[in-house]
């Protein structure tokens, strides 16, 4: 579920941390997906067809803060589930469809079997300790992927530098990917990273409840005034603002400062050549795929998984100002008439410094 609110209070008050681009403009980037999975084979050839480079992340074990919101989502599959048998005995299908998506639950057997795919295709994936989320924004953090590619709103929380948002919409080709930075999501806020956090907590997170009557802009506004929830609390009508017994908020605090993450420097991201042949006893013959679909498919993941690798040119070298460039910041910054340095030889290409990126 993640933060609530937060991409419009984003929007709200830091509208620079926020671009729409096309999915073709993150060609050569290598990010971390969080692995709420449906669909996997053909949104990950769609994501390797625009040059991206995915590694996928499970959730591992829940926090045990998690307990209450993961009891609100089986109460919800339950009446979820009961909604769809009546769509049934009146046969509305438009219904059955709608409420037959909420009472989907991914289970251990289906983690096992994207992580088989994900094998045979030879894409990368990550078993994280605990939240996918964290893992991913642990690996973007560390600079082993570009970005980490979520729908959780908390994936920022967790100190993701850049998040992507409707990477994996299949259905939806023409949607414009969102692009969150965190850094200008602080800057627009002008907010810490603690101060941050402990607003994603009064929005309403997965790990406590939020304070009731208490909204996006009022929890902008407190924490502004205020800093932290410790210093709210103090200042706080409660009657108006009731806080909840036994509020584990330091608690969830710390999860997201610091979270149970396997460490990026130990994990090694390697793509590989798919298996043709597992892949087609493995879709077709037991999961029913089109043959031809899943071999023309392979034969595009190999194709621009080689396109993906030489990597865009930015992804290499910083680009280094011209000449004339050069010479007018020089000018402008009142360096001119003084000494030049000489001139590179003739033919020799002066030296640039580059800098690596994911």
């Amino acid at each position: 579920m993640g933060i609530h609110g937060l991409s419009k209070v984003i929007g709200d008050n830091a509208k620079e941390a926020i671009k729409e681009d096309n999915i073709k403009n993150y060609f050569g980037r290598k990010i971390a997906i969080d692995a709420h999975l449906m669909g996997m084979f053909y949104r990950t050839l769609r994501m390797v067809d625009n040059g991206i480079k995915p590694v996928y992340v499970f959730d591992g074990k829940p926090p045990t803060l998690k307990s209450g919101e993961l009891a609100k989502r089986l109460q919800r599959r339950k009446e979820a589930t009961a909604s769809k048998e009546e769509a049934e005995e009146v046969g509305d299908q438009e219904a059955i469809d709608r409420f037959s998506r909420r009472t989907v639950k991914i289970t251990p057997e289906h983690n096992a079997e994207c992580k088989k795919l994900l094998q045979l295709l030879g894409i990368p994936y990550v078993d994280a300790p605990c939240e996918a989320e964290a893992q991913c924004a642990a690996l973007a953090k560390a600079g082993k992927v570009y970005a980490a590619g979520s729908e959780d709103m908390d994936t920022l929380t967790f100190g993701s530098p850049i998040l992507l948002r409707h990477l994996t919409f299949s259905e939806a080709k023409n949607m414009p990917i969102s692009e969150f930075s965190l850094k200008k999501t602080l800057d627009g806020l002008g907010f810490t990273m603690d101060e941050f956090v402990d607003l994603c907590i009064l929005l309403g997170c997965d790990y406590c409840d939020s304070i009731r009557n208490i909204g996006p802009t009022r929890a902008v506004s407190l924490i502004r005034e205020y800093k932290n929830i410790e210093t709210i609390i103090k200042n706080l009508d409660t009657n108006r603002y009731p806080i909840p017994e036994h509020w584990p908020y330091k608690d969830a605090r710390e999860l997201f400062l610091k979270p149970v993450v396997t460490d990026p420097d130990t994990i090694e991201i390697k793509w590989e050549s798919p298996n043709v042949e597992g892949l087609v006893d493995f879709l077709v013959r037991e999961k029913g795929f089109s043959e031809e679909r899943v071999r023309k498919g392979c034969e595009r993941l190999e194709k621009n998984l080689k396109s993906a690798t030489q990597g865009r040119l930015d992804s290499f070298f910083t680009i280094m100002p011209s000449a004339d460039k050069k010479r007018k910041a020089e000018e402008a910054s009142g360096s001119k008439g003084k000494k030049k340095p000489a001139p590179a030889a003739k033919g020799k290409p002066a030296a640039g410094r580059g800098r690596p990126r994911k």
